[in-house]
């Protein structure tokens, strides 16, 4: 054993054992004097020095309020060394009915809101204290508990609250120590009663029994429960877990079939404002497509507006994206990590923490009787002596007016105590009365039969659990779901069917046309073509495709070098300007052009072919580019150039050569492949490939002549085999030797 040190004595100590010794100083300090709740009463220190000073100060329900700066300054003048922000900081909570299922503390003023901002200043705002506060202080003053010197041993503080109130689990508690940590939810007290007196009979049952009882939390701000019921039953079993919880929603249905959601509960400690403006960053950021607007209608009540994009989104299906990305839902955590009769931290499961509560309840109500029965011993003591003098009054004023020690000489005569003594000698004159012997015989009846009770009352521990069942039934009388406090709020649901949601409804998808300009340049603009006459070009500059997409689609570009490059439909350059040169997009090299463009059709298939006259089918999923280099499809000989780039829809291809000589084949003839030269379509004596068709032969080939469109259907005289010459188009084909 370790000598104590003596004043100025320098020791020789390892730095580790040191470091050691002042760490678990300083974390059992956290621990027990800071982070970690009582399972007797469910508060902290500052918790319970709050509530103490405030009855100190006579805050009762009943009195008026004081400011809070009075209050914050008796505890930290008294009982709690620390600074005032964090004594405001928790008395504003405590006054919180967003923060509290239960408050303890009665606000006037601005004590912050639900939207995150602050309460008003100390000096501003005023309290007192509540029923529920008022309860768990009962039996203060009647030696129920404890009491220990405050920090500068010039007053007493109370060790633990008497608690009437199951405080723990009726507002929870959340703390961060040093390795440890706790987090219990708020739950709703007439469950948590109802559990309470199963368990006095029942003190065999299991947490699935106490369950059935009180089969959850139950916040403040309401929602809704969404987790199955064998993990909220782990949970309690083991004092470890955790549940989610959703926004409250419900539909509200407008006039042409239109409706809109309205979110009235939002999750507990989930700050309004900032899950607004998470939304509109979501919203912002286009990963809420299926949401066209937010709004907050709040008064007193929580009230948020969604706006779907249209009549045709399913409300569940939006719900669940922001059920998903934002915090409508949350998770919160279970960890019963309690100081314990003994002040040692350890975790605890339902069972434990209800039982932890009725022993303190039953050493709290055996202290009590204890100290009002030495109080009605001294009470009976004192009318015991009140009838001695009344029956021998005559002698006893005798003595007091005579003799020169009446003290002495009353004890003497009568047989007195000396507090039966002084108690004479204190009587004033009006007490005489007739009236006021039947009063104290009266009182002295009765004392002796509550003196009986409370006898038989400690000494049966029945009698004992019965008096703590009624006080609980008491307690559910006064905060139960008769009351307006009472009332569960939240909603014990099942756990949510899995809602699958498409993967394009994760992605904003907005109709738009996509324009590339002769020279090069490319933008996109809402709508599908509606404002054509509003396109504008640079001076010199024209259009030179415009192809209908959207923001979700995929942009299929078809270069003269044979390459293909990929362009997301969201990553066209929009806006009022002339948009921005397509090579800034894409590593197009100088010396080639774009021969098509077109939308990405996952499975679809195209018909390439060069300038020479060769060509092939190819999925369109083998042409994706994954860089701006794009993918290399048609490899091409010396002098040619990728030309055309056309959906592969149909049966029979129409091919057209520079010397005007049209042949048709079936589509079947042109092979299938990823990438390489292809085959050839046509036989040339000199040029090459005008243009390509794809069509179905039932339908008859057409091509456009002026503003006319011709339909050929008697096709047999240019049918033939591939890499054939073909013969001369039918009359009136167009001089352009083009089929559109």
């Amino acid at each position: 054993m370790t000598e104590p040190a003596v004043a100025g004595e320098i020791r020789d100590t390892p730095l580790v054992d040191a470091l050691g010794e002042r760490y678990l100083a300083y974390a059992m300090s956290t621990i027990v004097s800071r982070s970690l709740p009582d399972v007797r009463d469910g508060l902290k220190p500052v918790h319970r020095r709050l509530l103490y000073a405030m009855q100190q100060l006579k805050l009762d329900p009943a009195s008026g309020f004081k400011k809070c700066a009075r209050v914050v300054g008796d505890v930290i003048g008294k009982y709690h060394p620390h600074g005032d922000v964090a004594v405001y900081d928790t008395l504003v909570r405590l006054a919180q009915d967003f923060a509290v299922r239960y408050p303890l503390v009665e606000g006037q003023g601005n004590f912050g809101n639900i939207d995150g901002d602050n309460a008003a200043a100390m000096r501003y705002t005023e309290a007192r204290l509540t029923q529920v506060a008022q309860a768990l202080l009962e039996g203060l003053d009647e030696d129920a508990v404890d009491f220990r010197p405050t920090y500068d041993g010039s007053e007493d503080e109370p060790v633990v609250m008497p608690a009437a109130f199951p405080n723990l689990l009726a507002n929870g508690a959340a703390g961060i120590a040093v390795g440890m940590a706790t987090s219990i939810p708020p739950h709703n007290v007439d469950e948590i009663c109802d559990a309470l007196g199963f368990l006095i009979e029942h003190r065999e049952c299991t947490v699935d029994d106490l369950l059935a009882r009180m089969p959850g939390p139950d916040f403040p701000t309401g929602g809704v429960l969404v987790e199955a019921r064998d993990v909220v039953a782990e949970a309690y079993r083991t004092g470890r877990g955790g549940f989610r919880l959703r926004a409250r929603w419900q539909v509200e249905r407008l006039s042409h079939g239109l409706y809109q959601i309205v979110v009235n509960e939002i999750p507990y400690q989930v700050q309004k404002s900032k899950l607004i403006e998470k939304v509109a960053e979501l919203m912002e950021a286009r990963k809420l497509p299926l949401l066209a607007d937010i709004r907050d209608e709040s008064t007193t009540e929580v009230r948020l507006v969604l706006e779907p994009r249209n009549r045709t989104v399913e409300p569940e299906l939006l719900m669940e994206q922001l059920f998903r990305q934002t915090d409508l839902e949350v998770r919160v955590s279970l960890n019963m990590n309690v100081l314990d009769a003994d002040t040692v931290p350890r975790v605890m499961n339902l069972k434990e923490v209800l039982q932890a509560f009725l022993d303190h309840r039953h050493d709290v109500l055996q202290r009590r009787s204890r100290h009002r029965l030495g109080k009605i011993e001294r009470r009976l003591e004192i009318l015991a002596g009140y009838l001695i003098a009344y029956l021998n009054l005559d002698e006893v004023i005798r003595i007091i007016r005579e003799d020169d020690a009446p003290k002495a000489r009353l004890m003497e005569a009568f047989d007195l105590t000396e507090i039966q003594t002084e108690a004479i000698l204190n009587m004033r004159l009006r007490s005489l009365r007739r009236l006021e012997e039947m009063e104290i015989k009266r009182e002295h009846a009765a004392l002796k039969a509550e003196r009986k009770e409370l006898k038989d009352l400690l000494a049966s521990e029945p009698r004992r659990w019965q008096k703590i069942a009624e006080e609980l039934a008491d307690t559910r009388a006064r905060f139960g779901k008769d009351t307006a406090l009472g009332q569960r709020r939240t909603e014990i649901g099942d756990a949510p069917s899995a809602v699958v949601v498409p993967l394009e409804a994760l992605v904003e998808r907005e109709d738009i046309t996509v324009i590339l300009s002769e020279k090069g340049w490319i933008r996109a603009v809402r709508g599908h073509g509606a404002n054509a006459d509003d396109w504008k070009f640079k001076e010199g500059d024209g259009l030179r495709f415009a192809v209908p997409a959207s923001t979700t689609d995929k942009i299929l570009i078809f270069g003269t070098n044979g390459r293909f490059y990929t362009l997301p439909g969201d990553k066209v350059p929009r806006g009022r300007g002339h948009g921005e040169p397509l090579r800034l997009l894409i590593d197009l090299p100088n010396e080639a052009d774009i021969a098509a463009l077109m939308v990405h059709r996952p499975s679809g298939q195209l018909l390439v072919a060069s300038s020479g006259g060769r060509g092939f089918r190819v999925d369109e999923c083998d042409v994706i580019g994954q860089t701006r280099n794009g993918k290399q499809v048609l490899n091409l000989e010396d002098g040619d150039r990728g030309q055309f780039c056309i959906p592969a829809d149909g049966d029979t291809v129409a091919v057209l050569g520079d010397n005007r000589k049209l042949l048709l084949f079936p589509l079947e003839d042109v092979p299938a492949m990823s990438r390489g030269r292809g085959v050839i379509l046509q036989k040339y004596r000199g040029g090459g490939l005008a243009d390509v068709k794809v069509f179905l032969l039932a339908d008859g080939l057409k091509w456009r002549s002026g503003e006319r469109m011709r339909v050929e259907t008697d096709l047999r005289p240019w049918l033939g085999r591939r890499a054939t010459q073909g013969r001369l188009p039918p009359a009136g084909f167009p001089r352009a030797n083009k089929f559109t």
